[in-house]
């Protein structure tokens, strides 16, 4: 039996938190963050070209071993597509990722990457004059740095990339998808543990 390229990365994903998640002497983690959406298909085509920054709020939890850690994010942002009369955007993706991050001090980079779901919401009305919603699978790959400032309290910053799978069959059942993709820098909180 083989398997399908577009399942090779979501399973390998699944490998390799399982993995990291057994480490000995990792350490916990909790975050929220507050970034910026910008570039694909999200209301801002260029970061620095924006007036109207599209805002992305997010929580996380994970554990950083030696070298791998595992974290689980769930990001929301409003009015993902712009802010119109008439338009309600929304984006809600929840990703589970694997990070690269070698202990290094209280710095310590990371690469990240993982799957989870997408889900888009789109209305604009005037009476409900189009409607939009979809949940597809999708990734996420980027890179950041915590700096812990103590054992417990730390700040951190990223810069990543999400896009959908195109349209996906699991046993047997489709799962379509419209393209959804964007990048995202932001930064946070991060409480140790």
């Amino acid at each position: 039996m083989a398997i399908s390229p577009r399942l090779l990365l979501p399973a390998l994903t699944i490998v390799l938190i399982l993995a990291s998640a057994a480490q000995a002497r990792a350490q916990g983690f909790i975050g929220a963050g507050l970034g910026f959406n910008f570039g694909g298909v999200s209301g801002c085509p260029q970061l620095d070209s924006c007036t109207n920054k599209q805002t992305n709020i997010s929580v996380s939890a994970g554990k950083f071993g030696t070298i791998f850690g595992a974290e689980t994010e769930i990001a929301y942002s409003p009015k993902f597509f712009g802010d119109a009369a008439g338009l309600s955007s929304n984006v809600l993706t929840v990703m589970g990722n694997v990070m690269f991050g070698p202990k290094t001090g209280p710095v310590r980079p990371y690469i990240t990457v993982g799957t989870g779901i997408m889900k888009t919401h789109f209305q604009f009305s005037t009476a409900t004059l189009l409607t939009m919603n979809d949940t597809s699978l999708g990734y996420n790959v980027g890179g950041g740095v915590v700096v812990l400032l103590g054992d417990h309290f730390g700040l951190r910053g990223d810069l990543r990339y999400f896009h959908s799978f195109p349209d996906v069959t699991i046993l047997g059942i489709r799962l379509p998808s419209d393209k959804l993709n964007y990048s995202r820098i932001g930064g946070g909180l991060v409480i140790a543990f």
